[in-house]
């Protein structure tokens, strides 16, 4: 490709030993292969590498699962939690020439979400999504596990995980996307050829989305599915691995029981390990965030679950251990993760993300709490599980931490600047979101909540038949500030706490929207548990060290 874009047209960081990183992966048709499986063809698709120039994207592809790759992850906090605060500014420069810039959303700006308000000091929190890419855009990236027929093609996003930093910075949480979720994908423009990519018809795996375009297709995807202001993204590339477990001694991670990662068919990672706590490093700890076999029920799930300990055992490393306090140890660091980063103009200098790495050192490791998006099956695919994953995006949306170690916000925090017109000037269009997976709408539910309304003085209120919604919570939307104080007497009217009311593009006016949580009755009661982060999110604690993985007998060696 020709260097028409100085943006994304920079060389590539060279990968100095393929063998010991171990990355031997390619994929059977319509599935991936176990770790170290036999050779299989390979089908041609697109993909959009992590770094260099914009990538076309190829043809429809048949399912597939593959790992996530949580290294990458850790790459990345490594560098903000340490940053290079002795380096000299020709150096910082330098640094500053490996970061790779691209936009931050592709999708339309009317379409996202409003930004989070500041609470009352004044501090707004931060959102982050970090971006894995599964890039095979060189010769060294090739030999790390793609088949010949992809190379220089379009990756797709197999590690998304949204970063939410809180507005005090007091606490972190981290959402884990499975990669093969299927999602609508919003329009995207590639800001570069200007091509536009229609939104999704039907729900496609949300990995697809990098290949619309560039990681801002992925942001705008994120935001349309969790209604969340994303600040700002990072996505990481293959390279720079083994030295970050290195860097650290080690990571110490825990299993169950012996095991070794490899079946009779040669499927597995190879990963081998004696019961109980072991510090792993270089290909050893690839091998861990790379199995699958022999962990658990042998899925991604399981694996992520892997991923998630290592990660919190690393940062729990970068926080004591003593030998990143070398400075040349520390600059081959911060050398190597620059080299593998693609960011967002906000991001763009090792500055900005030395002053980010500041604000994420504020968080205690037991105030980080690491979730995976709850999700059911659909066929081999998941999808986002209908009340939970809504439930924990708010949490998000809203600050609230997923620890439960906030103090008990108060609504009189959150009222309204706007001054509300009187009752019977409020305009209220009533919407009927009682239907469900399980459960068709109540009809007439839109009526008769807004006839309720009318008996309490909202005279303008009226039901909207035009549309029957599903929505897990009741909710009051309103689409600009200066209806804000309407939409919140609303709410206050029908006992609705103030997080329950919202600002939306969605709508031209002032709308309630019965949910599923108010099928019948007269008097809306909210859930006793409205703040608890769901089980299914199945939340681990950065400083729980007692995490093992459990290990599938079959997998087990004496």
């Amino acid at each position: 490709m020709g260097q028409g874009s100085v943006r994304r047209e920079r060389s590539r960081p060279r990968v100095r030993d393929a063998e010991a990183l171990g990355w031997d992966e390619t994929l059977y048709e319509g599935r991936s292969r176990g770790d170290d499986e036999p050779e299989p063809e390979r089908r041609e698709h697109g993909r959009h590498g992590g770094g260099g120039g914009r990538r076309r994207a190829g043809g429809p592809r048949p399912p597939r699962r593959r790992r996530r790759i949580l290294r990458w992850f850790a790459t990345v906090l490594a560098v903000l939690i340490l940053g290079t605060a002795g380096a000299g500014y020709l150096y910082y420069e330098h640094l500053n020439g490996n970061l790779k810039k691209e936009d931050l959303n592709l999708g339309d700006e009317k379409d996202r979400p409003a930004k989070a308000k500041a609470n009352a000091a004044g501090q707004t929190p931060l959102n982050i999504l970090l971006i894995g890419s599964d890039a095979r855009d060189t010769k060294e990236n090739q030999k790390l596990g793609g088949a010949r027929d992809t190379f220089g093609g379009t990756p797709r996003a197999d590690v998304q995980m949204l970063l939410h930093l809180s507005a005090d910075r007091s606490n972190m949480s981290v959402i884990s996307m499975p990669r093969d979720t299927l999602l609508q994908v919003p329009k995207c423009t590639d800001p570069d050829t200007k091509h536009v990519y229609p939104a999704s018809t039907v729900p496609v795996m949300t990995n697809d989305s990098l290949g619309r375009g560039g990681p801002g297709c992925t942001v705008a995807t994120w935001e349309k599915l969790t209604n969340i202001h994303i600040d700002h993204f990072m996505m990481v590339d293959f390279s720079g691995v083994v030295s970050m477990a290195d860097a650290v001694g080690g990571v110490p991670v825990c299993v169950s029981a012996n095991i070794y990662s490899k079946d009779r068919q040669g499927h597995g990672s190879g990963l081998k390990l004696e019961k109980g706590t072991t510090y792993i490093k270089g290909k050893q700890a690839l091998q861990w965030l790379r199995t699958r076999y022999g962990f658990e029920d042998g899925s991604d799930i399981a694996r992520a679950k892997a991923q998630h300990q290592y990660m919190n055992s690393l940062i729990r490393q970068l926080r004591k251990n003593a030998t990143l306090t070398s400075p040349g140890k520390l600059r081959a660091l911060a050398e190597t993760a620059t080299e593998a980063l693609t960011v967002d103009d906000g991001l763009g200098t090792v500055k900005k993300l030395y002053d980010l790495g500041t604000q994420l050192r504020q968080v205690s490791p037991k105030r980080i709490t690491m979730t995976t998006m709850p999700y059911e099956y659909r066929g081999a695919r998941v999808i986002p599980k209908p009340g939970d994953a809504e439930k924990l995006f708010r949490l998000v949306r809203e600050d609230i931490s997923l620890d439960g170690k906030d103090k008990k916000k108060s609504d009189k925090d959150e009222v309204s600047k706007d001054p509300a017109a009187a009752d019977d000037e409020i305009g209220v269009q009533v919407q009927n979101g009682t239907r469900t997976a399980a459960l068709g709408p109540v009809t007439g539910r839109a009526n008769t909540v807004a006839q309720l309304l009318v008996g309490k003085g909202f005279t303008k209120a009226a039901a909207d038949s035009s549309v029957l919604l599903a929505e897990d919570k009741t909710v009051v939307r309103y689409p600009s500030a200066d209806l804000e104080g309407d939409a919140q007497t609303v709410a206050k009217s029908l006992g609705m706490p103030l997080s329950s009311v919202e600002k939306s593009t969605d709508v031209s006016g002032v709308t309630l929207v019965v949910g599923a949580d108010w099928r019948e009755g007269n008097t809306y009661k909210a859930a006793a548990d409205d703040d608890k982060t769901p089980k299914s999110a199945d939340a681990l604690n950065g400083a729980y060290e007692k995490a093992c993985m459990r290990v599938n007998p079959a997998f087990t060696w004496s």
